[in-house]
This record gives C-alpha cells, structure tokens and sequence, in this order.
C-alpha cells in the first residue's frame, strides 16, 4: 500500500484488507469504520517525543556540571602533586608536565557557580604558572 499524504490512501487491491504479522488490518476505503478508524488513530506525536527525550538525556543539569568541574580540579591538583614529587625526586618531570599540559587543555564546564568558578581559576591559574616555568627553564639550558 503506497500512501501519498497524510490522509490520501490509495485503493485497496481486490483481495480485501491488508494482514500484518500482529493483526493488524486497514478498512476498506468504502466501508463505514474506515472514517471513524482514521479519525481515532493516534497522530504522529511519538516521533517529536522521542527527540524531545533525546534532546534532555543531551542536556547537562547543574549537578552534572558541578560534579564535572570538581573532578577537573582534583586532577589538575594531582598533576600538580606528580610534577612536585618528579622534581623533588631530581627528575625533569617531563611526563608529569606532559600530563598537565594535556589535563589544562581539557574543557571546562561552564556557567558553574562563582565560587567553584574561582577556585578552579586558581588551580588553573598555578597549572599554567607551573607549565610557564618549566618552559623557560628548557629554554635557557
């Protein structure tokens, strides 16, 4: 059966309705349940629910964006403590800046809270002084 729009049916063979696997059969075009079967369908709603579903399972909450923000920082921190321990150990730390550099260009989550907004600034803020330093000592040896 080849539908031209929404509500334009084409003709029924001759054989009578059509059967599916589940039951399912379309009325005959002159029948008198034909009308009231097209009329008590569903519309198409279900497809704009389920993108609106997909749209929200996309959208990150305040907590998500928080706890994301959080677990940014404890990682910046550690890979400031890892870098600390190579250079007392009296080795260049060239892994431990490497995995700074690379934890530092992450995304940051945005619209956090000010508070959280600023210590992760500071954290930031020393992982890059931290980088900038070890910069110019490889540029003067």
């Amino acid at each position: 059966m080849k539908v031209a729009g929404p509500t334009a049916p084409t003709p029924q063979s001759a054989r009578g309705p059509t059967r599916g696997a589940a039951g399912f059969s379309l009325p005959q075009a002159g029948s008198p349940g034909a009308a009231g079967a097209a009329s008590a369908s569903a519309p198409a709603a279900g497809l704009g629910d389920l993108s609106a579903l997909m749209a929200l399972q996309g959208v990150e909450d305040v907590t998500e964006r928080r706890r994301r923000a959080v677990r940014r920082g404890f990682g910046l921190l550690d890979r400031l403590d890892d870098l600390k321990l190579a250079m007392l150990s009296g080795d260049a730390g060239e892994a431990a800046l490497g995995r700074l550099s690379r934890s530092l260009s992450d995304d940051r989550p945005v619209d956090l809270q000010p508070g959280l907004a600023a210590v992760l600034d500071q954290i930031e803020l020393r992982a890059a002084v931290e980088l900038a330093k070890a910069e110019v000592r490889r540029t003067a040896t």
